[in-house]
């Protein structure tokens, strides 16, 4: 069946930095983490598509959230074996260009490195992988917490909550059979199409904002 609606990569370089369509990211980012998330704006990063090739081997979006965290998407395309290392790379270096000199180091920001690929990352039988920081004890494997007044000053509950957190889409994995709200996600990410009955926060707004049919007929040749 031929896709009926924009591809997510082609979306991130255009119709996702449009206000009116920041319900659709927060739909998917919401789902995906699992807890409410508001867009204030979406800002500039290294690698924003307005310079990436036709073929959107790689496009990103950074958006900054109504918690003062950054959310960090990017859409990869073909292999890339050092994907891991950018992956860390692309999260270091935000976390430095946000942190103006001179600030004290309680003003970084917490960062979500949300990557969806379209090819075989690494090894492994899921479809969504996260990655997250806990400090577990070398000897008797306790966590690592953080005191009362860490968690008083930095509104925090455990130390992983500063700490970057990353997410890896392998969309290829998924075997199309839809079984939550995520899932329903990840089916349009890999077929470009939303079923009548999927649910999922922003689902409905993709549906009626990112047909195909939709686009100028400029931007539909170049999109073919």
């Amino acid at each position: 069946m031929a896709a009926t609606h924009i591809r997510f990569d082609w979306a991130i370089k255009k119709q996702l930095r449009d206000k009116a369509n920041y319900v659709v990211l927060e739909g998917f980012i919401s789902e995906l983490l699992g807890q409410v998330i508001t867009i204030e704006s979406i800002l500039e990063s290294e690698s924003n598509p307005q310079t990436q090739d036709n073929k959107l081997n790689r496009v990103d979006i950074l958006a900054l959230n109504s918690a003062g965290e950054l959310l960090l998407v990017e859409v990869q395309n073909s292999s890339e074996n050092d994907y891991f290392q950018r992956m860390l790379f692309g999260v270091s270096t935000l976390i430095t260009e946000y942190l103006d000199k001179g600030e004290p180091y309680s003003k970084v920001k917490k960062v979500y490195s949300i990557n969806i690929v379209y090819f075989p990352l690494g090894q492994g039988q899921d479809y969504i992988y996260q990655g997250k920081l806990d400090f577990i004890g070398r000897h008797i494997q306790d966590r690592l917490e953080p005191s009362n007044l860490q968690k008083e000053l930095f509104t925090i509950e455990q130390v992983y909550q500063i700490f970057p957190e990353y997410y890896i889409l392998r969309v290829k994995q998924f075997n199309d059979v839809t079984r939550n709200s995520l899932d329903e996600w990840i089916y349009f990410l890999k077929n470009s199409e939303i079923k009548e009955e999927f649910q999922a926060r922003g689902l409905a707004q993709a549906k009626e904002n990112l047909r195909i049919e939709s686009l100028p007929n400029q931007e539909k040749a170049a999109y073919q």
